[in-house]
């Protein structure tokens, strides 16, 4: 079984500027999680795009989209920023596509140290390994079904919907 990773950018990937404080990207850093993490899962990672997901458009997402029907891979990693993961995971799972698909992200960057994107990223593995054909999102240890979750503003944590 192979893993198809897409990456769109989000926290997950941001890095920050000492000098003017601010957060931008650069370049992805899947290649080193997944090595500082061992893993040993056979998977095929791809940049789509490196998006902050409140700027992400319509046409972003159709883009996801079209990558996610055009892969060969019934499993399917997207990295995604938290903030509109919510809508993007709804639009893939009306596409009723007969695949595993989990998105993930981070509420702080990796490269931050304490950032919860190593471990919502091995998640995201193990989930995209088990679980049915479907879209889910997949933090803090947590697995939602797509039509089923919400990101809770105040907590910043992604919770039930229902």
């Amino acid at each position: 079984m192979v893993i198809r990773i897409f990456v769109t950018g989000g926290t997950f990937d941001k890095e920050y500027n000492e000098l003017n404080g601010e957060l931008y990207f650069k370049d992805t850093h899947i290649p080193e999680m997944l090595k500082l993490g061992r893993c040993k899962v056979d998977l095929q990672a791809r940049t789509l795009m490196m998006t902050d997901s409140l700027s992400m458009t319509e046409v972003d997402r159709k883009i996801i989209l079209h990558n996610c029907r055009k892969a060969s891979e019934d499993r399917i990693i997207i990295t995604h920023g938290t903030d509109t993961m919510v809508e993007t995971a709804r639009l893939l799972a009306k596409a009723n596509l007969k695949k595993t698909i989990v998105l993930t992200g981070a509420i702080v960057p990796y490269t931050f140290g304490s950032s919860d994107g190593l471990f919502n990223l091995g998640s995201a593995l193990a989930f995209a390994q088990t679980l049915p054909h479907g879209v889910y999102i997949a933090m803090n240890g947590k697995c939602f079904e797509a039509m089923r979750v919400r990101k809770d503003k105040k907590s910043g944590e992604f919770v039930d919907a229902v």
